[in-house]
């Protein structure tokens, strides 16, 4: 039996397909349906408080209220995160205000420890300055998207961060499930760990949006990621140890997109039936799925009465 994709007029509440579910609530609530201990990872990027136009969350909050929120949040996400999970938590600053995302970190870290602190690069210019002399090699090349900044006291921000938390700070890592092969052969020999011929990519992880013709039709949200950054931070989690993964803030999709492809037990959350809808949509175009019937995903318990 095929899969029906909801229409683009579709509201909807509830979405399953495979070990993918979508479900219209809050974060926090839906947080709460969740058993002690019972998810492995969480991959999430929160709303940042800079006024961004979603359609039912009102993005502009006095500093104190949006940042008790989001230690709550923190608190939610400790409760339901194994003893080895991983929290992989998105944040961005605008150029204005660059402590925004180190004071969501910080208010987050009152919950977890932060263990590793990676930096997502949406765009990166290579080479040297236009006025360099020639120098026989390939000129500047600039690569990935960012928003203009129409200002001349500030540079484009052309990174986010990715905070990675953990309940003890001490959860191993499957780092070279996203190596990078070494450039100089040399090093196979020089390096103890290099027998694979992969390293660790370390903690900046350039990736660009796809190119967008129409944002009403082509990404109708005003904040999402690439779905590879969630892909990644699965793959480096270790994917043989991932029971359940949760995001509760799903928006169109992404991480529920990158866990149906890696057939892995996924719950996502959100406020707006209609990005559900869209994120359903797009989980319906995926060809047929792996299948994750050697996890075991946790029930959600029932909303009391």
């Amino acid at each position: 039996m095929g899969v029906r994709t909801p229409t683009p007029s579709r509201r909807i509440a509830r979405y399953r397909r495979g070990s993918v579910e979508l479900v219209a609530t809050d974060a926090l609530a839906g947080l709460a349906r969740l058993d002690h201990g019972s998810v492995s990872v969480v991959v999430t990027s929160p709303p940042y408080n800079t006024g961004q136009p979603y359609s039912l969350y009102r993005d502009r909050r006095p500093r104190s209220e949006y940042l008790a929120w989001i230690g709550e949040v923190g608190r939610a996400v400790r409760r339901v995160l194994s003893p080895q999970g991983s929290f992989f938590l998105n944040v961005g600053s605008p150029p204005r205000d660059p402590w925004l995302a180190f004071d969501v970190a910080r208010e987050v870290g009152r919950s977890l420890h932060l263990q590793n602190v990676l930096h997502w690069v949406k765009s990166i210019a290579l080479g040297g300055l236009p006025t360099d002399p020639p120098t026989g090699r390939a000129g500047i090349v600039a690569v990935g998207h960012y928003r203009p900044v129409a200002s001349s006291r500030f540079v484009h921000s052309a990174h986010e961060y990715v905070f990675h938390f953990t309940p003890t700070g001490t959860v191993p890592l499957d780092r070279l499930a996203i190596g990078v092969p070494y450039q100089d052969a040399s090093n196979l020999t020089r390096w103890r760990r290099a027998g694979t011929g992969l390293r660790c990519r370390g903690n900046v992880w350039f990736l660009p949006y796809a190119t967008i013709q129409r944002r009403e039709r082509d990404r109708p949200h005003p904040a999402t990621f690439p779905e590879e950054l969630p892909e990644w931070c699965f793959r480096l989690h270790g994917l043989e140890r991932i029971r359940f993964a949760v995001d509760p803030f799903v928006g169109l999709g992404s991480s529920a997109i990158a866990a149906a492809r890696l057939g892995l037990p996924f719950l996502g959350f959100d406020i707006d039936p209609e990005y559900l809808a869209e994120a359903a949509r797009r989980l319906a175009r995926l060809p047929r799925l792996p299948s994750a019937e050697r996890r075991v995903r946790p029930a959600i318990r029932p909303r009391p009465n």
